[in-house]
């Protein structure tokens, strides 16, 4: 009999094979969200300005391959630099096996299904905008607070 133990489980990001480590992207979008760092804190702040690759609606990059080529300042996350990446969100994947942490219950390799993450309130989709025509020096002007993820519902 096989082990039923999910990969997330048993293994760490580095011994994950690339379809494994894709597969933990939940499809939220907030790691593509332009973000500005507080320069007295150190704490990243998110803006409703996502980048100019991401389809608004599927929370989905509409070059992957490309992105990096198109967008140089987009960071591949890879095990070894997850836990350096500060401004991860808080919910992200990545972020939370790197911490020791447990995939929610909204995560799609949880629940099965990618309409969790917009139930649960973690998706961007319809929240933000491109970020095309608004400088650097306007991000301030488009700040946001990530909401944080509803309780589940037990039906």
């Amino acid at each position: 009999m096989a082990d039923s133990t999910p990969f997330w489980k048993t293994k760490s990001l580095a011994e994950m094979s690339r379809t494994e480590w894709e597969s933990l992207c939940d499809g939220c979008g907030r790691c593509c969200l332009n973000k500005l760092e507080d320069e007295d804190t150190g704490k990243f702040l998110y803006t409703r300005a996502a980048c100019k690759l991401l389809d608004l609606g599927t929370c989905r990059c509409t070059d992957y391959p490309n992105r990096q080529a198109k967008v140089p300042d987009c960071v591949q996350l890879t095990p070894e630099n997850v836990g350096s990446l500060g401004w991860l969100p808080a919910t992200c994947a990545y972020r939370l096996l790197d911490e020791g942490g447990k995939l929610p219950w909204w995560h799609p390799l949880v629940s099965g299904t990618q309409d969790t993450v917009t139930e649960a309130g973690i998706s961007i989709a319809g929240e933000v905008y491109s970020e095309e025509g608004i400088t650097v020096e306007e991000l301030e002007d488009h700040l946001w607070r990530l909401p944080k993820a509803k309780r589940r519902v037990v039906k």
